[in-house]
């Protein structure tokens, strides 16, 4: 089959089209025929290099997270799947594949693509493990800042439908898109304390950074100390007190799958649109990916 692999660290270049067997499932695993593969800025650093000091990785390595496709072949284990079922969820193979592994999955609903559901697993079991860890209650207000990226935006409308007022900043261009989904919206930059102060003159009571540009020292400032201030993304954190969520598996439920792909699908949840890529383009995707621009999710569009 096909995939994309890198034998070395390095930028995006060194990602290289193979070819490579196809990954057989354990007996509590499925493999599909990958239909889409989400790209995550994680997997850009595992790519460079970055966590070559605590994440020792086999090369040559298939990287991707999170995809979507049509089973193929299911583990004897597993109940209540058949091959030919479409599915999403976390890879335990290498995503950026034609065909990949999974072992906690859920169904993608009728009227859900295939790129939309690749683009959810990464994103939203951040975004609901980080609401989890604020304890977020109805009627308080939450600050956001990276509101408008792939996990902003699914964490503005989570804490939304929890009864939440929600803060968010963002760069000038995605001011409206903030504002129709019901979060009060300002920008980032010089005056940061005082915009937000007048938005929100009662104080936060939580604050979420998943941007990770330098606006951890006001949100603390905001909020009174760093009680439920945490981050995704700034290596500030230690050093200032607060929070840094790393990722684990604990949060990769069959049920948060179902839970987001429902909201979605009901018009509940709103995604940006997706920037798609083909498989061959996957150092593309990667250059994208780094430059930090745009609010959709970069997507492999594996799609005949």
């Amino acid at each position: 089959m096909r995939a994309i692999s890198f034998s070395e660290y390095g930028g995006p270049e060194v990602l290289r089209e193979v070819d490579v067997d196809s990954p057989e499932p354990r007996a509590d695993q499925v493999r599909v025929q990958v239909r889409a593969a989400g790209v995550n800025p994680f997997d850009c650093k595992l790519r460079a290099g970055a966590f070559a000091g605590q994440i020792r990785l086999r090369l040559p390595h298939v990287p991707g997270a999170e995809v979507a496709g049509v089973v193929d072949a299911v583990g004897r284990d597993v109940a209540g799947t058949q091959v030919g079922d479409p599915v999403f969820g976390w890879a335990k193979s290498g995503g950026y594949a034609e065909r990949a592994t999974l072992s906690t999955f859920a169904d993608v609903p009728a009227g859900l693509s295939w790129v939309d559901a690749a683009a959810l697993p990464v994103a939203g079991e951040a975004a609901n493990r980080a609401l989890e860890t604020l304890g977020l209650r109805a009627g308080e207000t939450l600050l956001v800042h990276g509101a408008a990226g792939a996990v902003g935006t699914i964490a503005v409308q989570l804490a939304l439908r929890a009864g939440a007022t929600v803060v968010g900043t963002a760069g000038p261009s995605n001011q409206e898109d903030l504002t129709a989904l019901g979060v009060t919206a300002t920008v980032y930059g010089d005056g940061l304390l005082d915009r937000v102060r007048q938005l929100a003159p009662q104080g936060v009571d939580a604050v979420l950074d998943i941007a990770g540009k330098g606006a951890l020292p006001a949100s603390i400032e905001l909020r009174g100390g760093t009680d439920r201030v945490v981050t995704l993304a700034d290596p500030a954190a230690s050093s200032l007190g607060v929070a840094f969520l790393a990722g684990t598996d604990s949060g990769q439920t069959a049920q948060l799958l179902a839970m987001l792909a429902g909201a979605v699908r009901a018009g509940q949840l709103a995604l940006p649109t997706p920037r798609t890529f083909g498989l061959a383009a996957a150092a593309d995707a990667h250059t994208l990916s780094e430059r930090g621009t745009g609010r959709g999710k970069i997507v492999l569009d594996l799609t005949p």
